[in-house]
Protein backbone atom coordinates (compact mmCIF):
# COMPACT_ATOMS: atom_id res chain seq x y z
CA UNK A 1 0.00 0.00 0.00
CA UNK A 2 1.38 3.39 -1.00
CA UNK A 3 2.43 5.73 1.78
CA UNK A 4 0.10 8.70 2.21
CA UNK A 5 2.00 11.98 2.57
CA UNK A 6 1.49 13.70 5.91
CA UNK A 7 0.45 17.33 6.30
CA UNK A 8 3.88 18.27 7.65
CA UNK A 9 5.61 16.70 4.63
CA UNK A 10 3.47 18.63 2.17
CA UNK A 11 3.79 21.86 4.15
CA UNK A 12 7.58 21.77 4.39
CA UNK A 13 8.11 20.75 0.76
CA UNK A 14 5.35 22.62 -1.07
CA UNK A 15 4.89 25.55 1.33
CA UNK A 16 8.14 27.39 0.48
CA UNK A 17 7.57 26.81 -3.24
CA UNK A 18 4.02 28.20 -3.01
CA UNK A 19 5.21 31.30 -1.13
CA UNK A 20 7.90 31.82 -3.77
CA UNK A 21 5.29 31.57 -6.53
CA UNK A 22 3.12 34.15 -4.72
CA UNK A 23 6.02 36.62 -4.65
CA UNK A 24 6.91 35.84 -8.26
CA UNK A 25 3.37 36.61 -9.40
CA UNK A 26 3.36 39.90 -7.47
CA UNK A 27 6.64 40.89 -9.13
CA UNK A 28 5.25 39.79 -12.50
CA UNK A 29 2.41 42.27 -12.05
CA UNK A 30 4.98 45.00 -11.42
CA UNK A 31 6.87 43.87 -14.53
CA UNK A 32 3.75 44.27 -16.66
CA UNK A 33 3.41 47.89 -15.52
CA UNK A 34 7.12 48.57 -16.04
CA UNK A 35 7.08 47.07 -19.53
CA UNK A 36 4.02 49.11 -20.50
CA UNK A 37 5.65 52.27 -19.11
CA UNK A 38 8.89 51.54 -20.99
CA UNK A 39 7.23 51.17 -24.40
CA UNK A 40 5.06 54.21 -23.74
CA UNK A 41 7.93 56.44 -22.60
CA UNK A 42 11.11 55.32 -24.39
CA UNK A 43 9.95 55.12 -27.98
CA UNK A 44 13.27 56.45 -29.23
CA UNK A 45 15.42 53.61 -27.88
CA UNK A 46 17.37 51.59 -30.43
CA UNK A 47 15.50 48.62 -31.83
CA UNK A 48 17.65 45.88 -30.30
CA UNK A 49 17.07 47.22 -26.77
CA UNK A 50 13.31 47.31 -27.36
CA UNK A 51 13.50 43.71 -28.60
CA UNK A 52 15.54 42.76 -25.52
CA UNK A 53 12.83 44.18 -23.25
CA UNK A 54 10.19 42.24 -25.19
CA UNK A 55 12.25 39.05 -24.97
CA UNK A 56 12.67 39.43 -21.20
CA UNK A 57 8.94 40.02 -20.77
CA UNK A 58 8.07 36.92 -22.81
CA UNK A 59 10.51 34.66 -20.93
CA UNK A 60 9.33 36.01 -17.58
CA UNK A 61 5.76 35.24 -18.67
CA UNK A 62 6.80 31.67 -19.52
CA UNK A 63 8.55 31.36 -16.15
CA UNK A 64 5.49 32.60 -14.24
CA UNK A 65 3.23 30.23 -16.19
CA UNK A 66 5.53 27.31 -15.37
CA UNK A 67 5.46 28.30 -11.69
CA UNK A 68 1.67 28.28 -11.59
CA UNK A 69 1.44 24.97 -13.47
CA UNK A 70 4.05 23.45 -11.15
CA UNK A 71 2.04 24.32 -8.04
CA UNK A 72 -1.22 23.18 -9.67
CA UNK A 73 0.34 19.78 -10.31
CA UNK A 74 1.70 19.56 -6.76
CA UNK A 75 -1.32 20.76 -4.80
CA UNK A 76 -4.24 19.81 -7.07
CA UNK A 77 -3.34 17.00 -9.48
CA UNK A 78 -1.21 15.14 -6.92
CA UNK A 79 -3.30 15.98 -3.86
CA UNK A 80 -3.07 13.13 -1.34
CA UNK A 81 -0.65 11.15 -3.50
CA UNK A 82 2.81 9.98 -2.45
CA UNK A 83 4.17 11.64 -5.61
CA UNK A 84 3.70 15.00 -3.88
CA UNK A 85 6.55 14.37 -1.45
CA UNK A 86 8.57 11.87 -3.45
CA UNK A 87 9.06 13.32 -6.93
CA UNK A 88 10.02 16.79 -8.10
CA UNK A 89 7.17 18.61 -9.85
CA UNK A 90 7.52 18.06 -13.59
CA UNK A 91 8.01 21.74 -14.41
CA UNK A 92 10.58 22.31 -11.67
CA UNK A 93 13.15 21.53 -14.35
CA UNK A 94 12.02 24.64 -16.24
CA UNK A 95 12.98 26.93 -13.35
CA UNK A 96 16.80 27.07 -13.69
CA UNK A 97 16.87 27.40 -17.47
CA UNK A 98 14.19 30.10 -17.64
CA UNK A 99 15.77 32.06 -14.79
CA UNK A 100 19.21 32.14 -16.43
CA UNK A 101 17.54 32.88 -19.78
CA UNK A 102 16.40 36.09 -18.07
CA UNK A 103 19.38 36.94 -15.87
CA UNK A 104 22.20 36.24 -18.34
CA UNK A 105 21.07 38.69 -21.08
CA UNK A 106 20.60 41.36 -18.40
CA UNK A 107 24.11 40.78 -17.03
CA UNK A 108 25.56 40.81 -20.55
CA UNK A 109 23.71 44.06 -21.27
CA UNK A 110 25.25 45.64 -18.15
CA UNK A 111 28.66 44.32 -19.19
CA UNK A 112 28.17 46.07 -22.53
CA UNK A 113 27.20 49.33 -20.79
CA UNK A 114 30.20 49.06 -18.46
CA UNK A 115 32.49 48.66 -21.45
CA UNK A 116 31.06 51.85 -22.96
CA UNK A 117 31.32 53.81 -19.70
CA UNK A 118 34.66 52.57 -18.38
CA UNK A 119 36.35 51.87 -21.72
CA UNK A 120 37.57 48.67 -20.07
CA UNK A 121 37.11 45.52 -22.11
CA UNK A 122 38.63 43.25 -19.45
CA UNK A 123 36.16 44.30 -16.73
CA UNK A 124 33.26 43.77 -19.10
CA UNK A 125 34.81 40.48 -20.17
CA UNK A 126 35.03 39.16 -16.60
CA UNK A 127 31.38 40.04 -15.95
CA UNK A 128 30.37 38.41 -19.23
CA UNK A 129 32.41 35.32 -18.32
CA UNK A 130 30.65 34.80 -14.98
CA UNK A 131 27.28 35.53 -16.60
CA UNK A 132 27.98 32.82 -19.16
CA UNK A 133 29.10 30.40 -16.43
CA UNK A 134 25.83 31.12 -14.63
CA UNK A 135 23.95 30.28 -17.82
CA UNK A 136 25.81 26.98 -18.04
CA UNK A 137 25.12 26.24 -14.37
CA UNK A 138 21.41 26.88 -14.85
CA UNK A 139 21.28 24.60 -17.89
CA UNK A 140 23.24 21.94 -15.98
CA UNK A 141 20.80 22.22 -13.05
CA UNK A 142 17.86 21.68 -15.39
CA UNK A 143 19.46 18.54 -16.83
CA UNK A 144 20.22 17.18 -13.34
CA UNK A 145 16.67 17.83 -12.10
CA UNK A 146 15.34 15.79 -15.03
CA UNK A 147 17.79 13.00 -14.22
CA UNK A 148 17.42 12.97 -10.42
CA UNK A 149 13.60 13.25 -10.24
CA UNK A 150 13.19 12.62 -6.48
CA UNK A 151 13.52 14.86 -3.42
CA UNK A 152 15.60 12.23 -1.62
CA UNK A 153 18.45 12.83 -4.10
CA UNK A 154 18.24 16.61 -3.99
CA UNK A 155 21.74 17.05 -2.46
CA UNK A 156 23.08 15.83 -5.82
CA UNK A 157 22.01 19.21 -7.20
CA UNK A 158 24.53 21.04 -5.00
CA UNK A 159 27.35 21.31 -7.52
CA UNK A 160 25.41 22.58 -10.56
CA UNK A 161 23.36 24.89 -8.35
CA UNK A 162 26.49 26.34 -6.75
CA UNK A 163 28.02 26.95 -10.18
CA UNK A 164 24.82 28.74 -11.17
CA UNK A 165 24.26 30.79 -8.00
CA UNK A 166 27.84 31.74 -7.13
CA UNK A 167 28.75 32.87 -10.64
CA UNK A 168 25.56 34.95 -10.72
CA UNK A 169 26.51 36.53 -7.37
CA UNK A 170 30.00 37.43 -8.62
CA UNK A 171 28.57 38.94 -11.79
CA UNK A 172 25.92 40.98 -9.94
CA UNK A 173 28.37 42.28 -7.32
CA UNK A 174 30.91 43.25 -9.99
CA UNK A 175 28.24 45.09 -11.98
CA UNK A 176 27.23 47.10 -8.91
CA UNK A 177 30.78 47.94 -7.79
CA UNK A 178 32.10 48.82 -11.25
CA UNK A 179 29.08 50.98 -12.06
CA UNK A 180 29.41 52.93 -8.81
CA UNK A 181 33.15 53.51 -9.25
CA UNK A 182 32.82 54.44 -12.92
CA UNK A 183 29.94 56.85 -12.36
CA UNK A 184 31.71 58.49 -9.41
CA UNK A 185 34.65 59.28 -11.68
CA UNK A 186 32.29 61.07 -14.07
CA UNK A 187 31.25 63.77 -11.63
CA UNK A 188 31.75 67.20 -13.21
CA UNK A 189 31.20 69.63 -10.34
CA UNK A 190 27.97 70.89 -11.88
CA UNK A 191 25.07 70.42 -9.46
CA UNK A 192 22.52 69.22 -12.03
CA UNK A 193 24.88 66.67 -13.58
CA UNK A 194 26.18 65.42 -10.24
CA UNK A 195 22.64 65.07 -8.87
CA UNK A 196 21.69 62.94 -11.87
CA UNK A 197 24.79 60.77 -11.36
CA UNK A 198 23.98 60.41 -7.65
CA UNK A 199 20.46 59.22 -8.48
CA UNK A 200 21.82 56.64 -10.93
CA UNK A 201 24.34 55.44 -8.33
CA UNK A 202 21.63 55.08 -5.67
CA UNK A 203 19.42 53.13 -8.07
CA UNK A 204 22.35 50.92 -9.10
CA UNK A 205 23.28 50.14 -5.49
CA UNK A 206 19.68 49.48 -4.46
CA UNK A 207 18.86 47.14 -7.35
CA UNK A 208 22.29 45.52 -7.56
CA UNK A 209 22.53 44.97 -3.81
CA UNK A 210 19.02 43.53 -3.68
CA UNK A 211 19.76 41.14 -6.54
CA UNK A 212 23.03 40.05 -4.91
CA UNK A 213 21.38 39.48 -1.52
CA UNK A 214 18.69 37.29 -3.07
CA UNK A 215 21.33 35.32 -4.98
CA UNK A 216 23.33 34.81 -1.77
CA UNK A 217 20.11 33.77 -0.02
CA UNK A 218 19.54 31.20 -2.78
CA UNK A 219 22.93 29.66 -2.06
CA UNK A 220 22.42 29.58 1.72
CA UNK A 221 18.90 28.15 1.66
CA UNK A 222 19.65 25.63 -1.06
CA UNK A 223 22.65 24.32 0.85
CA UNK A 224 20.84 24.11 4.20
CA UNK A 225 17.38 22.84 3.17
CA UNK A 226 18.10 19.82 0.90
CA UNK A 227 19.02 17.51 3.78
CA UNK A 228 15.77 18.36 5.54
CA UNK A 229 13.86 17.51 2.36
CA UNK A 230 15.40 14.05 2.38
CA UNK A 231 14.70 13.63 6.08
CA UNK A 232 11.10 14.70 5.55
CA UNK A 233 10.56 12.07 2.90
CA UNK A 234 12.10 9.24 4.90
CA UNK A 235 10.54 10.22 8.27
Amino acid sequence: MAEVPTASNVTLISGPMLIGVFFNMILYGILIVQTYHYYLTYKGDVRWIRYLVLYLFVIETVNTGCDMAMMFQTLINNFGKVDTTKFFPTLLAAEPITIVAISTPIQLFFAYRIRLLSKSSWLAGIIAFFATVSLGGGAWSTVRIVEIKVFARKPELHLPALVWFLSAVVSDVMITVVFVITLNKRRTGFIVTDDAISKIIRMTVQTGLLTSLFAIGDVIFFMTLPASFSDIYYS
